[in-house]
């Protein structure tokens, strides 16, 4: 497809202006679509290019901002005229069009990287395998109720790029915090991005197909988020994932380095001590009684250290992180309640993609559980959930296209395992199972690509399956 098949449907493709950068920006999704109009905003030429087909919401904004956009194909041709591309984190490094505009010097960066070249506010960047989106909302919960300027987004919500666009709207209040939930995808091609406060929440394994299969591949992506630190600025990290602690020494200290830990006590950072957690940071001490956070679990108690820690860095007061962490309501999909039907809880966990997140699942549930699992196997060694299954796991029902590994690590496991291939069967048969006192968990500890559009569209015909019961 050429520039002339883009006009015809743009309207709007002048890609031959003489004084204007010219931008591409390939996927457009929420990230290539918010690259675009701030791209465009800050003076830019732009073609968005999509390899597949764009969905109509963000083809519409395309139209009604008059930027041009081509799908199901990429104009080469025009694409290597442009002074910079802007990916969308999905597409690998290893696509060759990528590979292609690298080999002729054009600049290929990530949206993150593009969208903090043009705002002045402090970056909050948030990353791990599991509880950023947790920590994410809550640390943004904690700086709003302390009345800061701040909004959030990243790989939760709206894209950073758009944010930014949107703070530049004539009409809009200036922004002074981002809090950022960041995937190691959105990581691989930053320059210059940095991070006033940067927190790994844990590193496990997750994604590996996209890293070969290496670990030490994935866990570089995600000290990513610290490589331009300076030193006035400040890691957050758990002391207890044995994974971050083998690779601070291989990574250079840029911030200053602040550990949280339930099972060590942290002098200058973030602790459990009995019942209480403790802060001390900055000649700053409080404590807040576990038993009184909105969220439960070792997890929560450790994503509440590490957004509490982030909220004290910049000043947040202790009696509003304090009333903040009690009335805070968490993230939709993640240990999410549904309903108690005739005595058995049910429980909406679609976000645990990973062995890791499904283990904390499991973790927190107290009584006999029913497990829904499976989906799209990322290489995942189920091993690791094997005691927590045999202690816990009163059923398993897999629900997946391809259900042989899980059936190879866990027949001997339970007395019941049962394969479905939709959402209502698995939710029909965890009924019939489940009794009084017990809970049914869905935490899938896959993908959701074979059979939903993503894990929320899993987790919300979860929730419907149960309430059309």
């Amino acid at each position: 497809m050429d520039c002339g098949d883009i006009i015809s449907r743009s309207n709007h493709c002048d890609l031959k202006t003489e004084i204007m950068k010219f931008l591409v920006v390939l996927g457009a999704g929420e990230s290539g679509v918010g690259a675009a109009l701030l791209g465009q905003q800050q003076g830019y030429r732009v073609l968005v290019s999509d390899h597949g087909t764009i969905h109509a919401v963000f083809k519409n904004v395309l139209v009604q901002n008059e930027i041009p956009w081509e799908e199901n194909g990429h104009s080469e041709v025009a694409i290597f005229a442009a002074d910079l591309v802007v990916k969308s984190p999905g597409i690998p490094d290893t696509v060759p069009l990528v590979l292609a505009l690298r080999q002729k010097g054009v600049s290929v960066i990530d949206e993150v990287e593009f969208a903090a070249r043009y705002t002045e506010a402090v970056l909050i960047g948030i990353t791990g395998s599991n509880g950023k989106t947790t920590t994410t909302m809550l640390t943004h919960h904690i700086l709003k109720s302390d009345g800061k300027a701040v909004a959030m987004g990243g790989n939760i919500g709206v894209s950073f790029a758009k944010l930014v666009y949107e703070a530049h709207l004539p009409e809009a209040e200036k922004i002074d915090y981002y809090v950022l939930e960041l995937s190691s995808f959105q990581l691989d091609n930053i320059e210059n991005f940095r991070p006033h406060i940067a927190i790994i929440t844990n590193i496990s394994p997750d994604h590996l197909d996209r890293y070969g299969y290496e670990m030490d591949r994935y866990t570089a992506a995600k000290f990513r988020i610290s490589m331009n630190q300076l030193p006035t600025d400040y890691l957050i990290y758990d002391a207890d994932c044995e994974v971050i602690g083998a690779a601070l020494d291989q990574f250079p200290e840029t911030g200053k380095r602040i550990a949280f830990s339930t099972q060590k006590i942290i002098k200058n950072g973030a602790c459990q001590k009995g019942e209480n957690i403790e802060i001390a940071l900055d000649q700053k001490t409080f404590s807040m009684q576990i038993n009184t956070l909105a969220l439960e679990g070792t997890h929560n108690v450790k994503n509440t250290m590490a957004a509490s820690a982030a909220a004290t860095l910049v000043q947040i007061r202790k009696e509003t992180i304090r009333n903040s962490v009690q009335h805070f309501q968490g993230a939709a999909h993640r240990l999410e309640k549904v309903l108690k039907i005739q005595h058995v809880t049910y429980i909406n966990d679609s976000k645990a993609t990973n062995v890791n997140a499904t283990f904390y699942a499991l973790d927190s549930v107290k009584t006999p559980v029913v497990w829904i699992v499976g989906g799209v196997d990322k290489g995942n060694d189920y091993l690791p959930l094997m005691s927590m299954v045999r202690e816990k796991v009163k059923a398993i029902i897999c629900l997946g296209t391809d259900n042989s590994t899980l059936k190879a690590v866990f027949s001997r496991a339970t007395d019941i395992l049962v394969e479905t291939t939709s959402m209502d069967e698995a939710v029909k048969i965890a009924y019939k199972i489940a009794e009084k006192g017990e809970t049914v968990l869905l935490s899938p500890a896959c993908a959701s690509f074979d059979l939903f559009k993503n894990y929320e569209d899993r987790g919300d015909q979860f929730k419907a399956a149960i309430r059309n019961l």
